[in-house]
Parts: C-alpha cells; sequence; structure tokens
C-alpha cells in the first residue's frame, strides 16, 4: 500500500523527533561526562595549588625562623665581643695603672736598688752560665754595677759555681724601659728577660683569671675552672 504525502511527512516527523531525543540525550550524557571530569580536574588542579602554596609557606616558614637564629646568634656575638672588648680595655688600664706605680717605684732609689738586686740574682741563678753579661738602661749603670756586687757572693753560696758578671755598656736596653735587666750568657745565645715590663706581663699572664675572675665574676661559659 503506497504512502500518501501525509503519511510520509508524520514518519519524517516521528523519525527527525527520535533523532533529536536522541541527541539531545547524548549531549546531556557528553554535559554531564565533561562536568565531572572537569570538576575532578579542577578538584586536582586545587590540591595541587594548595599543597604547593602550604610547601611554599612552609619553606617561607624554615627561612624565617633561620635567619631569626642568625640574627639572634649575630646580636649575641657582638654583644658578647662587646662585654669582652670593654672587659680588655678596662684590664689593660688596670697593668697601666700597675706600671705607673712602677715608674713611681723606679724613682726611689733605695727601693728601685733593691728590686734591681733581686730581679739581677734571679736571672744569674736561672741562667748559671759561668759567663753572663747584664743590659740595663744608660741611668742605671752605678746601681746595677753595685748591685752586681752584692749578688755575686749569694749566686756563689746558692748554686756553688763561680761566675764572672759584667755589665754591658755598648747596649742597653730601649729608652722606653721601665726598668729591670736582661741578662745574657757570654755567648748572647741566651737571654732572661728581667725588666719589669717582662715581669709585669709574666705576672699578669699567669693571674689573668684570677684578675679577670675578680673583676668580673666567673665566666659563666667557661665548663672548667682551674
Amino acid at each position: 500500500m503506497a504512502l500518501n504525502d501525509i503519511d510520509v511527512q508524520k514518519r519524517i516527523k516521528h523519525m527527525t523527533a527520535f533523532i533529536e531525543q536522541e541527541a539531545n540525550e547524548k549531549v546531556e550524557e557528553i554535559d554531564a561526562r565533561s562536568e565531572e571530569e572537569f570538576n575532578i580536574e579542577k578538584g586536582r588542579l586545587m590540591q595541587t595549588q594548595r599543597l604547593k602554596i602550604m610547601e611554599y609557606y612552609k619553606k617561607k616558614e624554615k627561612q624565617l625562623e633561620q635567619q631569626k637564629k642568625i640574627q639572634i646568634s649575630t646580636i649575641r656575638s657582638q654583644a658578647r665581643l662587646r662585654v669582652l672588648t670593654a672587659q680588655n680595655d678596662l684590664v689593660s688600664e688596670l697593668l697601666d695603672d700597675v706600671k705607673m706605680k712602677l715608674i713611681r717605684l723606679v724613682e726611689d732609689p733605695e727601693v728601685y736598688q733593691g728590686l734591681l738586686y733581686k730581679l739581677v740574682l734571679q736571672g744569674l741563678l736561672r741562667l748559671l752560665e759561668p759567663v753572663m753579661i747584664i743590659r740595663c738602661r744608660p741611668q742605671d749603670h752605678l746601681l746595677v754595677e753595685a748591685v752586681i756586687q752584692k749578688a755575686i757572693p749569694e749566686y756563689t753560696t746558692v748554686s756553688r759555681k763561680q761566675a764572672k758578671v759584667q755589665v754591658d755598656r755598648e747596649v742597653h736596653l730601649p729608652m722606653n724601659t721601665v726598668g729591670g735587666v736582661e741578662v745574657y750568657s757570654g755567648n748572647y745565645r741566651i737571654i732572661i728577660s728581667n725588666t719589669l715590663e717582662s715581669r709585669l706581663d709574666l705576672v699578669a699572664e699567669q693571674w689573668m683569671p684570677e684578675i679577670r675572675k675578680a673583676l668580673f665574676g666567673i665566666n659563666p661559659n667557661r665548663k672548667f675552672s682551674q
């Protein structure tokens, strides 16, 4: 039976509607899948960015903490250095004050001669050479020669040795020397420095821990005390 134009139009319209419905369903399915994939990718990207941001700030926090520690350490080191410098300046002033007292002591001939005797005798007994030469300040020649005459018998008694002792009149101690003597072996290879400066330096070195303890108290950074 032949279809008339009306039936043909109905079938075409029905088929078109079916195709459109199927196409719309496919479009909706694709849209839904795309939306789901978009949300998944969006969530993944957001999580990745969030982790990157967290890692960035965590790293930044560590850097700031490290900078803070370095700054604190630097401030403490600078403070300790200032304290140490101030302490050293005070010790230097103390030693300078002692040196000034030695200068005033040298100005008293009787006291200075007694001190020279001890310094000369000590130098001779430390050297124990058959020939010994003593250097002093030019202005001390007479005092030292008198001291030598007094010290030699004592030296012989203590050491049980004979020695030839003389004053070096060609070479003297530096002009800025406070006082005291240097005792040389006959060949000038061995020297005992008994100038007042060298004795002061020696005493200061030996007693520096006690001096600092008396001035500044016990050092809290020192683990062991002598």
